[in-house]
């Protein structure tokens, strides 16, 4: 049995739950020690109960519960040293207790307890930044999100997955017509950005495969996407996708920005 359930996903801050009934983990901690709290709280789950922090990368929408986090709880951090050099740098988290951190390589699988978990390297304005696909016995989720382009690597991993949380971050055109400074749209827009809702359809039109439990989009813009339009332009580009697959054909749900998705079981 494995579980996933997003307590907060989006351009604001995104903290993921994944686990089993023996070991309980965190991707990123991009919210407040508080909304963490309730978060876990309302699947039945308390924070010192958490076995490890998954850290995608040191953006603050990932990392601004974690000082806080580890200095209550004293939980373990996986994350690439890369990203953890520049969590240090930063000081904005303030101390971090330096025996927490635990460096993982991009493509090397490392267990906590009885879940494997397949750090994958991806492309976004960041240190060293990954995704990561969790496994305990036959049962997978992944959690890929902040990556402005994907490639067969990505899409070799994701080929057996059972519940995917994948990156809808934003519609192009509503980005390219919004008040973003030039630069900035540049920067989403680019290989080292974020998924459009067209991109995140075109990813999933060559994962998806009969096994397929659920599919979360998550990471939505708050400026430049909307739920409904991600959910529509994601299920029309399967639709329209070389798969055999129409868009109506998976259970897809949009991760909410600031409340809980349900608890996914599998």
């Amino acid at each position: 049995m494995m579980e996933l359930c997003s307590i907060a996903s989006g351009s604001s801050g995104n903290c993921i739950y994944a686990g089993t009934d023996h070991v309980h983990l965190l991707v990123d901690t991009g919210i407040s020690k508080k909304k963490i709290e309730c978060g876990l709280n309302e699947i039945g789950l308390k924070a010192d109960e958490i076995d490890g922090i998954l850290i995608t990368h040191e953006h603050s929408d990932h990392v601004k519960g974690l000082g806080v986090m580890s200095r209550k709880y004293g939980i373990p951090i996986y994350a690439t040293a890369g990203t953890i050099a520049a969590i240090e740098r930063d000081g904005r988290l303030g101390e971090i207790d330096s025996s927490l951190f635990h460096p993982i390589l991009p493509e090397t699988d490392f267990m906590i307890g009885e879940i494997a978990i397949h750090p994958i390297r991806t492309s976004h304005d960041a240190a060293d930044p990954v995704a990561y696909i969790m496994k305990s016995g036959d049962r997978s989720v992944g959690v890929i999100t902040d990556l402005g382009k994907y490639d067969h690597s990505l899409v070799d991993n994701l080929s057996d997955i059972d519940v995917l949380l994948l990156e809808a971050n934003h519609d192009v055109n509503m980005l390219q017509v919004g008040v973003y400074p030039y630069y900035l749209k540049q920067r989403i827009l680019g290989d080292k950005g974020h998924l459009s809702n067209e991109t995140c359809g075109q990813l999933l039109d060559e994962v998806l495969h009969d096994g397929i439990k659920k599919i979360l989009l998550g990471h939505l813009s708050k400026e430049n996407n909307y739920p409904q339009l991600a959910y529509e332009t994601v299920k029309m580009e399967i639709t329209m996708g070389s798969s055999p697959y129409k868009g109506n054909d998976f259970p897809i749900e949009i991760a909410p920005r600031d409340s809980l998705s349900e608890l996914i079981t599998i």
